[in-house]
């Protein structure tokens, strides 16, 4: 009768509970992801020591209920969730996966999202935006007082007097091509300022002037700026409606009806100032089967070899957003020019410096250099 009393006591105790594979993550914190534009929350956590979690599930709780948002793999102990609403109350629980076991941490505090009116990580861009804003309106006063500001010379743009000069000693007209890009082109707005000043001297030389256009809204404001360079140079009544006109929108249909434009008139100078593509070989050599003083310049690349070798002078890249600076010597846009020149001096020293100081943090001794180099986004 006791054994069997034993033998029923014992089927009468419960199993003990089997042992867990893995431990809940530890340090479960969420924050509002900081320097965004909001709709964000950053879950950070820390895993078990021993490293036995095959994968981690989010789940994000709020006014839609509790669900699962990511499934992250093991070796990874954070999440981003881009998938909430602004200044809405959520909160997070992490479940470490081992086989068969899933395992929840507790809840985090409640957090909610907005966006940040600064990006404290672009501190640096603040600064140099500053830097140059105090270098800009300091030049633009200096042009103003009269100081003569020293601009690098520019051959080609030296010798637009000498080609206009020409143009009106033969009698013959100056071909102004102000490239086939659209007014939204930076090279366009580039061409369009040297036309303006180049429009001048034509005036004050009483020479013959023709711009041909490709785009419409170019030809409008060429046409304009040709006008308003005639009555500043006191001539309003010397300029003719078309000698700015429109050709065509169509590429190589423009090249050949300026190559015809170019053989029938025989100019005596010809800018070719702006965007260009593949017509650029047509138009320059044609040009240069003329015998016509050839004035180039563009911020294409690979153009510029056919330019190069086609034409008398070749603006090459910068030197086309300079022209009209060198050719007006305005203050304001003269002393924007060395403005600029300053700031990229400025931005290769603090290249060079930024460089130095992380070589120099790789080495044990120097290490504190590593926080002023990644100060300005050198890695």
């Amino acid at each position: 009768m006791i054994p069997f009393l034993i033998l029923l006591l014992a089927a009468g105790q419960a199993a003990p509970p089997p042992a867990q594979l893995v431990a809940p993550p530890a340090g479960v914190k969420a924050f509002d992801t900081p320097n965004d534009k909001g709709k964000s929350v950053t879950i950070q956590w820390t895993p078990d020591k021993e490293g036995k979690a095959e994968a981690w599930l989010v789940e994000r709780t709020g006014p839609e209920g509790p669900q699962v948002v990511s499934t992250n793999a093991a070796g990874d102990i954070g999440y981003l969730d881009e998938g909430v609403k602004d200044r809405v109350a959520y909160t997070y629980r992490i479940a470490a996966v081992a086989g068969a076991d899933t395992v929840w941490s507790g809840p985090t505090p409640a957090v909610s999202s907005s966006p940040q009116l600064f990006n404290t990580a672009r501190v640096n861009i603040l600064i140099a935006m500053i830097v140059f804003f105090v270098l800009v309106v300091y030049y633009i006063e200096t042009a103003k007082r009269g100081k003569n500001l020293f601009v690098r010379r520019i051959a080609g743009l030296d010798a637009v007097e000498e080609a206009v000069g020409r143009a009106t000693e033969m009698g013959k007209p100056i071909i102004y091509v102000p490239g086939l890009g659209s007014i939204a082109d930076i090279a366009t707005i580039a061409s369009l300022n040297i036309l303006g000043e180049v429009a001048k001297k034509v005036a004050q030389y009483d020479s013959a002037l023709l711009v041909p256009n490709r785009d419409p809204i170019v030809y409008t404001v060429a046409r304009e700026m040709v006008k308003e360079s005639y009555a500043k140079a006191g001539r309003p009544d010397a300029f003719k409606q078309d000698s700015v006109f429109f050709v065509t929108d169509q590429q190589f249909a423009y090249a050949a009806a300026v190559d015809g434009l170019m053989v029938r008139e025989k100019p005596a100078t010809n800018f070719f100032l702006g965007m260009f593509w593949a017509e650029s070989l047509i138009l320059a050599e044609t040009g240069a089967q003329t015998g016509a003083i050839q004035i180039a310049g563009t911020d294409q690349v690979f153009q510029l070899p056919f330019f190069i070798t086609a034409c008398d002078y070749t603006l090459i890249g910068e030197e086309l957003y300079a022209a009209s600076a060198y050719l007006s010597r305005e203050p304001l846009l003269l002393g924007s020019l060395k403005a600029q020149d300053y700031g990229k001096l400025l931005i290769l020293i603090v290249l060079v410096i930024g460089s130095a100081l992380l070589l120099l943090s790789k080495t044990p001794a120097f290490s504190v250099f590593r926080n002023i180099a990644g100060f300005f986004n050198i890695n």
